[in-house]
């Protein structure tokens, strides 16, 4: 929501916090049969998209939360070459993922082309990965195109969704769960947003829960900054149904390292070798 003084502030009651970017103007809207969907442009944020009054991207912070989704998971499995994206309309999650060579298709699957259509009027970093040649588009809801592939017949599947309510809510349920686990391929990987573990610690444990319930063994959080979501703090979840998740690849000639800002293999590492207490008690025993 906008208030007086020209700032959008995004409320957490549940939380009982709000986080707010001081606005210059108004870019661009659209209202699809799914969701409302704003381009604002930040004083200090550069450029905001907004959904359904959640902060989804700014050009300043977007890039820790798109690499945080897709890297560890690239990196940990042993040989990527099939990709599927759940959501990722904005194309950031995209514009990762065709970094690494071995990645030979991506499919991304998103329900509202609005989102595509506005991210690339406004984010023009995100249009050369559209146009990869091993990328196809693909508009309609995730759930029932997941329903119908193949099984055993995606290596990573990334789960790059907006909050668990609306056209989500489908995307963090056991069932769904289920169904990904089938549709990987035995040494697959599920990559999912998992929310603040600081704000929603009950999201979060929910969400593993559920995961180990649809037959995912393994499973690792990984937490990091978030500067403008809820709380500064976010995290993602690797879950597989076989391969450890606790060793991964590195990027040998530094082709695909040299170009990111945030996630590196020590990173990755730490994150291994230790989650704060706070977080690793979510986990734990699940």
């Amino acid at each position: 929501m906008m208030d007086d003084s020209e700032w959008f502030v995004e409320p957490a009651p549940q939380a009982g916090c709000s986080i707010g970017l001081r606005i210059r103007r108004r870019l661009d809207s659209a209202e699809s049969p799914f969701q409302k969907i704003e381009i604002l442009e930040t004083e200090d944020f550069g450029k905001l998209m907004v959904i359904d009054g959640c902060i989804m991207l700014t050009e300043r912070d977007h890039f820790i939360y798109h690499e945080m989704l897709v890297h560890p998971a690239l990196w940990t499995h042993p040989d990527p070459a099939r990709v599927v994206i759940v959501g990722g309309g904005d194309g950031g999650t995209l514009t990762e993922t065709v970094r690494h060579p071995h990645v030979q298709e991506v499919i991304q699957v998103e329900i509202d082309r609005a989102v595509t259509e506005l991210s690339l009027r406004h984010f023009p970093e995100f249009a050369p990965a559209t146009s990869d040649p091993r990328v196809q588009l693909v508009f309609e809801d995730a759930i029932r195109w997941i329903e119908r592939a193949p099984d055993a017949s995606i290596d990573v599947l990334l789960i790059d969704s907006t909050d668990p309510i609306g056209p989500a809510e489908g995307l963090f349920e056991k069932q769904f769960y289920e169904i990904c686990r089938r549709r990987l391929r035995p040494d697959g990987i599920l990559a999912l947003q998992s929310e603040s573990p600081f704000l929603y610690p009950h999201l979060v444990r929910g969400i593993h829960e559920k995961l180990a319930a649809a037959g995912f063994r393994n499973r690792r959080l990984f937490p990091f900054p978030q500067p403008t979501y809820p709380s500064g703090f976010w995290s993602v979840t690797l879950a597989s149904g076989r391969i450890p998740l606790d060793a991964f690849r590195t990027d040998a000639d530094g082709s695909v390292n040299r170009a990111l800002r945030y996630y590196s293999p020590a990173l990755h590492q730490s994150l291994l070798t230790g989650l704060p207490v706070l977080f690793a008690n979510l986990t734990g025993g699940i």
